[in-house]
């Protein structure tokens, strides 16, 4: 990694992993959505080939976004690094160190202003007026794109679970049977997960998610998705 990437990142922040629970959740639940706007126009489809007609569909549909949501992460990631420059910056260039600590609580969301005093402000502002080797400009080190390859990976194997029963089981309504049971189990989990990543209850998060799933599905097939 680039020196001066790493001063940047000491100085303004302990760096969070590149994927936490609630991205890698995230990006699953949207694949299994994407992949279950397939399986109402499977149910009515007829003809021998009708499931591998749909995994290709539903595959070719989950590689397209999953490929644009791998980019859009990289753009995210790499607008949000230049902020925390722009951040840093503006603090070595500040007339004084209180206009420093005013850009800093400025940078905050305003529910955080009035839970961080200035005492705690300028321990951030000392030590960005600190980093002594900023970068030119903010970058994508391997880290990033190695997160970006895990997002379209995740987006495109959510596919599976939902489109591979219509192509293992002939019987559409059995397979069709086992794809929303899949579909069920994998909101289910999501669910919990993160529920127990903020902590109301996996338990009541995974049921809560699996109406929401359900809803959501029905409504996006409702609308011609």
């Amino acid at each position: 990694m680039n020196p001066n990437h790493i001063a940047i990142e000491n100085a303004a922040e302990t760096r969070e992993p590149v994927l936490d629970i609630v991205d890698r959740v995230s990006e699953m639940l949207f694949g299994l959505f994407m992949a279950l706007t397939f399986v109402g126009a499977v149910s009515t489809s007829v003809g021998p080939d009708a499931g591998h007609l749909m995994l290709r569909a539903a595959l070719g549909c989950n590689l397209a976004w999953g490929l644009v949501d791998a980019v859009m992460f990289l753009v995210r990631t790499l607008a949000n690094r230049g902020q925390r420059l722009r951040l840093a910056l503006a603090v070595q260039h500040a007339a004084d160190p209180a206009q420093a600590v005013r850009i800093i609580r400025d940078t905050l969301p305003p529910a955080m202003r009035t839970l961080v005093d200035d005492t705690e402000l300028e321990a951030i502002r000392a030590r960005l007026a600190g980093a002594t080797a900023l970068p030119t400009r903010p970058t994508l080190d391997a880290a990033d794109w190695l997160g970006s390859v895990r997002i379209f990976f995740i987006v495109v194997l959510s596919t599976f679970p939902v489109a591979l029963p219509f192509v293992l089981i002939d019987h559409v309504p059995l397979a069709l049977l086992i794809s929303r049971v899949l579909s069920m189990i994998m909101l289910f989990a999501g669910g919990m997960a993160l529920g127990h990543y903020a902590g109301f209850g996996a338990i009541r998060a995974g049921f809560g998610m699996l109406a929401l799933g359900l809803a959501l599905t029905m409504a996006v097939i409702a609308l011609g998705g």
